[in-house]
């Protein structure tokens, strides 16, 4: 099974502004070309497995989601750093 997953991650690493495309750029710095094909496999198996278990379809997220989840990560920690300074922050949340 670990063979035809490392293929389909091949396959989805290839792909254009896709969620595994860019899961596949962010990983391939830190853990290097394999370790990041394993993780993407990884990866298509969970949702797989989600996908058949509960009977939906697939939602491709796309490939700004990694970023635009990075980035409220680090708006809310540089709040969280700001209020243990004792500045207020006013935030403008919709």
């Amino acid at each position: 099974m670990k063979p035809v997953l490392v293929q389909c991650a091949w396959a989805a690493a290839r792909t254009k502004r896709t969620y595994l495309r860019s899961k596949y750029d962010s990983l391939i710095v830190r853990r290097g070309k394999k370790r990041a094909l394993i993780a993407v496999g990884h990866k298509i198996l969970i949702a797989a497995y989600f996908i058949l278990k509960n009977k939906t379809a697939y939602k491709e997220l796309g490939a700004e989601f990694l970023q635009n989840k990075q980035k409220d990560k680090q708006i809310n920690r540089y709040i969280k750093k700001l209020k243990e300074f004792g500045i207020e922050v006013k935030t403008n949340v919709a």
